[in-house]
């Protein structure tokens, strides 16, 4: 009986790879003008793949790669092939060189644009740390309205239950750090809006200034990071370069709820269509 289960479980997935593969097929080969690029983790133990999205069609493209390499995101611009390579002309990405190099590499005349999503990340790293270093720095009441707190700091305030919001606001009024760490985590995704690199520039300038005397070295590192990376946040400022950066992290989630309903799926072929085809409409 079981034989007769995995047998009958094999059939039913070699269907259904024909059948994603026929989506495939009917969705023709990419020519990307426009991409994404990210890792996921597949497995535990820092086991990853790349990732590779057309920003205009909205679809992933590639799926591939042994690790999060530059080799590795170079195999998708060796299938892509140079002619449509060099057709680029904007790839969004975290700031992993190796992700760099390959793109500058294969697609030269590509302007480069920093993942707003995994910077605001980065963001939200600096004030867990801020929040960390409080916890630890205080004792008695003065730390018991911060335990257990993470979530409602970290979280945006519209997510948040009216128990949620209730306890943000005590936090927030009870430690002077946290409360300053909030609003700049708050209002650093201000950057985005603005269209013009002059004024983007002001506007961080501006923001790190205010960075002074709050005693938040989380913060500072931050700041140095994006000033060190700006090109790669600043190129986002040019009309020619505005697409949504929204994509990328909503496609990472996808891939989530693929890989947990999909829990102990050794077949990484399996796992490559099922995410290939999981924006394309049904035949």
């Amino acid at each position: 009986m079981a034989a007769e289960t995995r047998l009958d479980w094999k059939t039913v997935k070699d269907l259904d790879k024909f059948y994603m593969r026929a989506q495939l097929a009917r969705a023709g080969k990419p020519r990307p003008k426009a991409i994404g690029v990210d890792e996921v983790s597949i497995r535990k133990g820092h086991t990853y793949r790349v990732v590779v999205s057309d920003l205009e069609k909205r679809r992933p493209i590639w799926f591939g790669g042994a690790d999060r390499s530059e080799e590795s995101l170079g195999l998708f611009f060796s299938e892509l092939g140079e002619r449509k390579s060099h057709r680029i002309r904007m790839a969004v990405m975290d700031m992993w060189k190796p992700f760099r190099a390959a793109t500058k590499k294969a697609a030269p005349q590509a302007a480069i644009i920093f993942d707003k999503f995994h910077i605001l990340r980065h963001l939200a790293n600096a004030l867990d740390e801020v929040r960390r270093s409080e916890y630890a720095r205080l004792a008695g009441q003065e730390r018991s309205y911060i335990k257990g707190q993470r979530y409602t700091l970290l979280s945006h305030k519209e997510n948040l239950t009216r128990s949620g919001r209730r306890n943000l606001r005590k936090v927030l009024r009870l430690n002077s750090r946290l409360n300053a760490a909030y609003v700049l985590r708050e209002s650093f995704g201000q950057l985005w809006d603005y269209e013009r690199e002059g004024w983007a520039r002001r506007f961080f300038e501006n923001w790190r200034e205010s960075l002074k005397w709050q005693r938040l070295k989380p913060f500072e590192k931050f700041a140095a990071m994006i000033d060190k990376h700006w090109d790669g946040i600043a190129a986002y400022c040019r009309p020619e370069n505005k697409v949504s950066l929204g994509f990328v992290e909503g496609l990472n989630n996808k891939i989530r709820v693929i890989q947990r309903r999909s829990y102990g799926l050794r077949d990484e072929e399996y796992l490559r269509l099922k995410v290939l085809t999981c924006t394309l409409e049904a035949i």
